[in-house]
């Protein structure tokens, strides 16, 4: 086998392994290496609450008007907050939107958190509209945010981190950031 044919085998058995869902345990060492420097913006998309986008008569403010996290999502928040714990990983504040499948993800991996309503989803009509503002108090945010050694956590929506990271998170994914959102690397946690 020449050397093309060895780089072509690796990087296929390499993607092969990424869609098992793999990804974690082969490449997560190096990345929680550079998190444990501290100073990382981190971004967790909610964890699993099937369906997609929100019923008609969703309100803020009620639970049962929205799309929750199911058995399968409660666990993987759990597990989240075990990866950080387990990698020792270093948190200033964990901000989460106001959506409550992002604050139970938000509680069921860290326990304490403060709702910051920039991370709410804008996937949606009427929420779209806000978008330019939400982007702008999240970046006012990190421009003022010290991380002195430690890292923040937001739990928000992919339409958000797509918007200011050009990521596309699956449930549960993590993405990892510098101060200014110059992805770094994701873990899965499905």
């Amino acid at each position: 086998m020449n050397k093309n044919n060895t780089i072509f085998t690796i990087y296929y058995f390499l993607f092969f392994l990424a869609h098992l869902g793999f990804t974690t345990s082969l490449f997560s060492s190096s990345i929680w290496e550079e998190v444990r420097e501290g100073n990382k913006i981190i971004l967790i998309r909610h964890a699993l609450a099937p369906g997609g986008g929100d019923p008609s008569n969703f309100k803020i403010g009620d639970c049962k008007t929205q799309r929750n996290l199911n058995k399968v999502g409660i666990e993987q928040s759990k597990k989240i907050g075990k990866i950080f714990k387990d990698n020792k990983i270093s948190i200033d504040i964990v901000l989460s939107s106001e959506w409550c499948r992002c604050k139970d993800t938000a509680f069921y991996a860290f326990g304490e958190f403060k709702e910051f309503s920039a991370l709410n989803s804008i996937f949606s009509t009427p929420y779209n509209n806000n978008e330019t503002r939400q982007v702008k108090e999240i970046k006012d945010y990190l421009m003022k945010w010290k991380g002195e050694g430690k890292n923040l956590i937001l739990v928000t929506h992919y339409s958000i981190i797509t918007t200011i990271t050009n990521a596309v998170p699956s449930s549960g994914e993590i993405v990892i950031a510098d101060k200014n959102l110059n992805v770094i690397g994701t873990i899965k946690t499905n």
